[in-house]
């Protein structure tokens, strides 16, 4: 009679796990294919197959950062700013979702919270974008382009109120200020003064990172410009054009410099 030898339990749970260990290496293996695949697609411009790729990977290997970053991403490069149709905002909502499970992953994760904010800034849900720059300032506080958005959202928001108050006031572009209608001048220093001064710091914040940050320049003239339409007196009025001006001329002399060196190395990469 054939006698059979008992494995012992340690042994045998031993085996079992590595049965496992190896099964799930096979998925990990599988999830990679997928998204090499998936970043084929991606470098192609076709997200809608770089999607089911990325997916797949996800679906394989659920802890898999880069696969999910991908995911988000490519269905982002699928939304259209502007465009209203359902499809349109349910791949807005898809890369929010996707984004958001990384940060259920990674509170921190640097590009996807950029991610959010862009796009609740191309969204123009700017409360909600100031927000997410806002965290994005405090996971990275060298981030000179956060603060320019920061600043693009007050710009977004106060420059057509000034515009239609002074157009109300029988205004033309062209007129300089400031604005004489105390009433309506007071309403708006009201609602907009403090965004217009925190705008300004902010520029400050992302030019002190970057002292060539020429886009920075350009809104710190829009900024002053706009401003002095708000000033109590012709010399406040006066001191906030000269500024301004100041700044178009560095914005200017900035870009000017940097096409030069960009002449002179024939638009290839510049060491900094």
């Amino acid at each position: 009679m054939m006698r059979v030898k008992l494995v012992p339990a340690v042994s045998l749970v031993c085996l079992l796990g590595s049965l496992a260990f190896l099964g799930a290496g096979c998925k990990q293996l599988k999830a990679r294919d997928q998204l090499n695949q998936g970043v084929q697609s991606f470098k192609n411009s076709q997200f809608p197959q770089a999607v089911e790729h990325f997916k797949t990977a996800v679906e394989l290997d659920p802890n898999f950062p880069t696969a999910r970053l991908y995911l988000a991403t490519a269905y982002m490069q699928q939304y259209i700013p502007g465009a209203e149709s359902d499809d349109n905002m349910r791949m807005a909502k898809a890369a929010e979702d996707e984004f958001g499970n990384v940060l259920k992953q990674d509170g921190k994760n640097e590009l996807a919270v950029e991610s959010i904010a862009m796009l609740k800034l191309n969204q123009k849900k700017w409360d909600e974008a100031k927000q997410w720059f806002q965290k994005l300032i405090a996971i990275n506080p060298s981030k000179a382009t956060a603060y320019y958005s920061l600043v693009f959202i007050v710009w977004s928001q106060w420059y057509p109120a000034l515009g239609t108050a002074r157009a109300n006031l029988g205004m033309k572009p062209e007129d300089p200020g400031p604005i004489k209608d105390k009433k309506v001048k007071e309403e708006l220093k009201a609602k907009y003064m403090a965004m217009v001064n925190d705008g300004i710091a902010n520029l400050q914040k992302a030019l002190d990172i970057d002292k060539e940050y020429d886009d920075a320049m350009a809104y710190m003239n829009l900024l002053y410009r706009e401003r002095a339409d708000l000033a109590d007196s012709k010399e406040d009025y006066e001191k906030d054009i000269n500024t301004a001006n100041d700044w178009l001329n560095k914005t200017l002399a900035t870009k000017k410099a940097k096409q030069e060196k960009k002449n002179a190395t024939g638009g290839g990469i510049v060491a900094q």
